[in-house]
């Protein structure tokens, strides 16, 4: 893994953070990308780059060539941007439905697309994408959520088809994540259950590794204890 270069999108976010942290263990150069503002010193060995509109494509495009010319190239993409909404059909907001599209498989397919040129360049090229244990099946007030993260699995297989023999693509489907937004929203749950966010982060590594180059097209269940 030493000097293999990473890009995260949503890597100023907590699962953002692990695979970056495990990442720079690992010895690779990291660059995070995020929709918030750039934060205030980044890891040693990763550069940050906020206010990026992962949906729009000369954003995205143009932050692919600042991380290849500060980096020096591309290896391995990571796409955790996304977002969550719980809401049932009947009494939710629809232009959700429109939202978390945007939000988890848009970001998805714009930014595997623009960094394609880069990757395409290495010599173990990766993409690992995070889609959802939830989007297999859907429980009550998922739907939205389910859908747009369904995208992401039949983008992952529907582009690992399309790049085989040049890049691998494969996805991680985590169940509940360890997080303090997941606990301040079930404060009756058992955390203990859930995935932590380094155990994602440690699946995520290994599908970005040189040893994984006879997986592709995977949907990888990190499911903890649930």
């Amino acid at each position: 893994m030493s000097e293999r270069i990473f890009a995260i999108t949503g890597g100023f976010g907590v699962l953002g953070q692990a695979v970056c942290a495990a990442a720079l263990a690992a010895g690779a150069k990291v660059a995070l990308i995020d929709a918030a503002a750039a934060q205030q010193g980044a890891p040693e060995g990763a550069i940050a780059l906020g206010g990026v509109d992962l949906t729009d494509a000369a954003a995205t495009a143009e932050a692919f060539a600042e991380i290849a010319d500060r980096l020096g190239g591309l290896d391995v993409l990571v796409n955790v941007a996304g977002g969550f909404v719980w809401q049932t059909l009947a009494d939710g907001d629809p232009d959700q439905w429109e939202r978390m599209f945007r939000l988890n498989t848009v970001t998805c397919a714009t930014a595997s697309r623009l960094a394609l040129p880069y990757l395409l360049k290495s010599a173990a090229g990766r993409i690992v994408n995070v889609g959802a244990g939830g989007a297999v099946k859907a429980g009550a007030g998922m739907g939205a959520y389910a859908a747009s993260k369904a995208g992401v699995h039949r983008l992952t297989e529907s582009l690992a088809e399309e790049l085989k023999g040049k890049i691998t693509v494969n996805a991680v489907l985590p169940s509940i994540i360890d997080t303090p937004t997941n606990r301040a929203d079930m404060p009756d749950a058992d955390p203990s259950a859930w995935v932590t966010p380094d155990e994602v982060a440690q699946a995520i590594l290994w599908l970005g590794s040189p040893q994984a180059s006879g997986v592709t097209g995977a949907l990888l269940p990190v499911s903890g204890r649930v």
